[in-house]
């Protein structure tokens, strides 16, 4: 069932709401706590809006775009609210999460059925939480991957500092892995929609382009994505070692969490889908066995 415009106007209107309760949380806040504590509560209001519209949707797939829309308004929040217009550094990262943020928004919506479509994941915790799916849902498809994405933009704390360090050798290489890991997120995004729309055999396979080298390509670009942000916030400021938390906490999510349930998924309905694990790496490249 295709989306509808009332569908599509349900989305755009709940994170129009959402990121002004958020802004208007941030200004709220700013100047009378730190900077990282005033942009984590705005955070967490934003994501209780969308809460509020998953639950009168009655579909939590309406929190899923946040992924990709919440960062490049942290980064433009923090670039308006910091004296830091004449830091290419700021201007750079601005720009390449927006870019991220644009294309794999543009994926899940392109991906996103409608009011009728909720994830598979979530679908399958409704019958296994019953009457507690809602507070579930809460806590585990809301609150905890918006901490996540949080932890990954706290490298944007130190970036977004008027007293960083000059743009170095390190920012170029940030730079490279942030470009590259948009790109190959976007390839492998784009080869998966296209094996989809080929309509493959029930048991087929997708190893083709990027599939072929690893089993989750995507997933590889986004994890590039978030270390890539956390090399630029190192090179503002190489006392933020803490900025390697979010990438490291993403790197556990799809390793240990994500990955797991398609996989175990992905056997349940292709059982060919075991000499793929068997032959081909999970996230790294490294040659097939």
């Amino acid at each position: 069932m295709s989306k509808t415009k009332r569908d599509n106007g349900a989305i755009l209107v709940t994170y129009v709401v959402a990121i002004a309760i958020g802004l208007g949380v941030a200004a709220a806040f700013w100047g009378s706590t730190p900077r990282w504590a005033a942009v984590l509560i705005a955070d967490l209001a934003a994501t209780a809006a969308v809460f509020g519209a998953s639950r009168t949707l009655n579909n939590s797939s309406v929190y899923d775009a946040y992924w990709s829309v919440a960062p490049p308004v942290i980064a433009f929040g923090l670039f308006a609210s910091s004296d830091v217009g004449s830091s290419l550094r700021a201007w750079l990262v601005c720009l390449l999460i927006t870019v991220w943020g644009i294309r794999l928004t543009y994926n899940w919506w392109r991906g996103w059925r409608g009011m009728t479509h909720e994830d598979w994941r979530y679908v399958d915790l409704r019958t296994s939480t019953g009457s507690a799916y809602w507070l579930v849902s809460f806590a585990g498809l809301h609150v905890f991957p918006t901490l996540l994405v949080y932890a990954g933009c706290t490298a944007l704390l130190p970036i977004m500092d008027p007293s960083a360090r000059a743009l170095g050798l390190l920012d170029l290489i940030a730079a490279a892995v942030m470009i590259a890991a948009v790109v190959i997120e976007a390839l492998a995004d784009r080869q998966l929609h296209d094996f989809v729309a080929s309509k493959p055999r029930p048991d087929e396979v997708m190893t083709r382009g990027l599939w072929g080298l690893c089993r989750h390509p995507n997933y590889l670009g986004e994890v590039a994505l978030w270390y890539g942000l956390a090399l630029f916030g190192y090179a503002a400021n190489p006392e933020a070692w803490w900025v390697v938390s979010g990438p490291v906490a993403m790197t556990a999510l799809f390793v240990f969490i994500s990955i797991p349930m398609i996989e175990k998924r992905m056997l349940r309905k292709r059982p060919a889908y075991a000499e793929v694990i068997a032959r081909y790496p999970k996230l790294l490249p490294l040659g097939r066995r």
